[in-house]
Parts: C-alpha cells; sequence; structure tokens
C-alpha cells in the first residue's frame, strides 16, 4: 500500500480534524491558556499538551509545566474543544490512578477527555524524577500491562466516566505498538510521509483482523510538523489519516499554522 493508492479506507469515514499541541515549554502559564482559548476560537477540534517535565528543545531547563494538572484546568477554561495528552507517558503513573485521574478530568470537561497515552522516551524525566528507565521492550511491556488495568478500574469507579473515554496510543513499533493499538485504542497516532503511514495502516489493519476487530473503529492521527495542507494534507487524508495535529512552542506560539490546517478541514469537510 502506497501514498497513491485509490482503495478507500475502511476509516475514511471519519471526519477531518485538526489537533493543536500545545507544548507546555517556554512560556508562563497565563501564555498557555491564552493560546488553547485562540485555538479554541479558531475552531480546533481537539487541544493536546504532553506529558514531560522538561523542555525538549531549546533551553533544556526552562519554562516547563506538569501535564495532568494542566487538562484539569484546561477542562475548566474551555468549553467545546476535546482535550488529552499527546501522550500521557504510562511509566509515571500507576494505572488506576491514572484511569481515576482520567475519569475526574472527563467528568470537569463534561466528557471532552481523550486519554492519549504511551510507553515513554525521554530518559531525562526518568533520571530526574526517580523512575526506573529500563528498555522499550520493557516500557512497552508494561503499558500492555496496564491497559487493562485503567479500563477495568473505569468499570468500577463512581461515578462512571460520562462516557467510553477515547484512549489514543501513540507510536510505530509494529509488532508491541500497533498490536495494543489494535487491542485498547480508538485512535492511532504516528509519524511520518504518506507512505510510510500507509505502510503502518496496513500492519495494524492485520493486528486488527487477527483479533476480530474492525479495523474502521480506529481514527488514523499523525503530526504534520511544519508541512502546510498543500504540501502533505491530500497525499496524508488519501491513505486514510483522518486527525492532524499542529505543534507549537512557547514563548510565541504562532498559530498561523493551525489556521491553515483548519480552513482546509473546513474545505474537505464540505465538499
Amino acid at each position: 500500500m502506497t501514498s497513491t493508492d485509490a482503495t478507500p479506507r475502511p476509516y475514511s469515514a471519519f471526519p477531518v480534524r485538526i489537533g493543536l499541541q500545545v507544548q507546555p515549554q517556554h512560556a508562563s502559564y497565563a501564555d498557555i491558556r491564552r493560546t488553547v482559548a485562540a485555538a479554541e476560537e479558531i475552531g480546533v477540534d481537539v487541544a493536546f499538551n504532553w506529558d514531560h517535565f522538561y523542555p525538549l528543545s531549546g533551553e533544556p531547563d526552562g519554562l516547563h509545566f506538569e501535564c495532568w494538572t494542566m487538562l484539569a484546568a484546561w477542562a475548566e477554561a474551555t468549553e467545546r474543544v476535546e482535550i488529552g495528552a499527546l501522550v500521557t507517558c504510562n511509566s509515571y503513573r500507576n494505572p488506576d490512578l491514572l484511569a481515576d485521574m482520567a475519569r475526574t478530568v472527563d467528568h470537569i470537561s463534561d466528557g471532552r477527555l481523550i486519554l492519549g497515552i504511551g510507553s515513554g522516551w525521554f530518559e531525562r524525566d526518568y533520571d530526574e524524577y526517580g523512575y526506573e528507565f529500563g528498555t522499550a521492550g520493557g516500557r512497552l511491556d508494561a503499558l500492555g500491562e496496564a491497559l487493562p488495568r485503567i479500563e477495568q478500574r473505569w468499570t468500577k469507579l463512581n461515578p462512571a466516566p460520562t462516557r467510553d473515554i477515547p484512549v489514543l496510543i501513540g507510536g510505530g513499533g509494529e509488532k508491541k505498538t500497533l498490536k495494543l493499538v489494535a487491542q485498547h485504542a480508538n485512535i492511532w497516532h504516528g509519524f511520518g510521509d504518506a507512505e510510510t503511514i500507509a505502510h503502518k495502516h496496513a500492519v495494524l489493519d492485520e493486528h486488527c483482523k487477527t483479533i476480530g476487530r474492525d479495523p474502521g473503529e480506529i481514527e488514523r492521527s499523525t503530526g504534520v510538523g511544519t508541512k502546510t495542507p498543500d504540501q502533505i494534507g491530500k497525499s496524508l487524508l488519501d491513505v486514510g489519516t483522518r486527525l492532524f495535529t499542529v505543534s507549537v512552542s512557547g514563548p510565541d506560539y504562532d498559530l498561523g499554522l493551525l489556521r491553515d490546517w483548519v480552513a482546509w478541514r473546513n474545505d474537505v469537510n464540505k465538499a
């Protein structure tokens, strides 16, 4: 399967959506809050942050804020957009606690939370905060053990979540990560050009078929980097991507590229 393959994808029924990852680095919280409010006004569908303890670019010890307390604040400060982490690191919290945190933010937001989750990779976070870094395979195994615990905890909480909280899993590992996506996720988030994404979609589809799940149930998501819709929009759309996420960093949080993607979304969904 390549980016030029015109075969309809079973997940092409999803509407095109636009996300914004507001990287919580190199800015005051007031600037972050204003950026999320501006993005909601522009018409973004999902506002994401990320789950790290230090900046990933720029000054390594620059300004930075924690993920989940911020999501709770966004739940109160926004009205329409879905919110979530792109992505939560499974290593940093007990899975049952994470499930309860997600349920609570789900209620605060009136059912707008997406639980984005991954196995973790940024070694400085682990070292500075006292978590065992281990191996990539071990972290993926831990994620595989955590996801059923999260799902089970949601069935025990009182009150229950307001909805079946959508689970987004990030990562492109074909043997473990995409298998976990097939088993547990509502959204898969990856990176790469259209040809790479098309290949990952095909692998994910096979994992779904193996376990008897309809691949069309899983929304396909990707980050767009600094690319414009004119550069990559159609090619990614043609291979089944439906959630396109722009990332912005402090201190300026330039939303020009986001406006372009929102306008493109409006045109595509109108067609």
